[in-house]
């Protein structure tokens, strides 16, 4: 009678296991691929749509977005590009790539990126009257991480619509209040610019002065968070990121 409770047999009965479970687990791994990067691309969307102040309860995403217009940006020019496909950018990757992004300079590099990419995104609500509100994407580095989000202007171009992040790694409760309601609530109706055309809005520490129209309370036991965001909104609204294209579309040059 045949040993079946032999090594060899009990190793090529594990081994086709193995095989059968890497099978199985990289077959389901293809097949839902798809459905995990529109869920991504529909989390995106969800975020563009809440930072203008767009995103309705018992709608879907898709019907708002259809709202928005997404468009390419040359960060220096400050006009519309059409050098690449807008559906497939990787703005993300253009960043990494020498070829398609510029290195900054420990002066120039305040939201500490590193590098800037050439192009951005944007997105546009257009209505009869023109630009109703600009969506540009920011990032920056905070305590641990680097957030990725956004600022929704208005059509003065100047007055923030909102602001939110969709993606971090800061700690829950504490830099991970960037996400509390309560304080992007105090975005809105905030100006960017003072009259001499520099970035005015920041994070102060502690508790921003009452009726303040630039100033934004830092986070509670976040300074270094608070600090990030402070960085990375004066990086992007800035010379270095969106100041030349929110001139240029002002004047009608864009």
């Amino acid at each position: 009678m045949a040993n079946n409770d032999s090594t060899s047999k009990t190793i090529t009965v594990a081994l086709v296991l193995c095989i059968v479970c890497s099978v199985v687990v990289s077959t389901a791994a293809v097949l839902l691929k798809p459905a995990q990067v529109a869920n991504k691309q529909l989390d995106f969307n969800r975020n563009i749509l809440a930072a203008a102040g767009l995103l309705k309860e018992g709608v879907s995403v898709e019907e708002q977005f259809s709202q928005i217009t997404t468009k390419l940006v040359d960060l220096q020019t400050g006009t519309y590009t059409d050098a690449v496909d807008a559906g497939k950018y990787d703005q993300r990757k253009a960043a990494k790539d020498s070829a398609q992004s510029s290195e900054l300079t420990s002066d120039e590099d305040l939201a500490k990126i590193s590098r800037r990419e050439n192009i951005s995104k944007i997105y546009l609500v257009e209505g009869e009257q023109g630009i109703e509100t600009v969506i540009l994407p920011v990032k920056g580095y905070g305590l641990w991480s680097t957030l990725y989000g956004f600022v929704a202007l208005g059509s003065d171009l100047n007055t923030v619509v909102g602001m939110g992040f969709y993606e971090h790694g800061e700690t829950p409760g504490l830099g991970g209040e960037v996400d509390n309601p309560r304080w992007k609530a105090q975005f809105q109706g905030k100006q960017v610019y003072a009259a001499d055309g520099s970035v005015a809005l920041e994070i102060v520490k502690g508790t921003a002065p009452a009726g303040s129209a630039h100033a934004i309370d830092g986070l509670s036991g976040a300074t270094l968070t608070s600090k990030g965001v402070d960085n990375l909104i004066k990086f992007w609204l800035g010379e270095g990121g969106y100041a030349g294209f929110l001139t240029n579309l002002k004047n009608g040059e864009a």
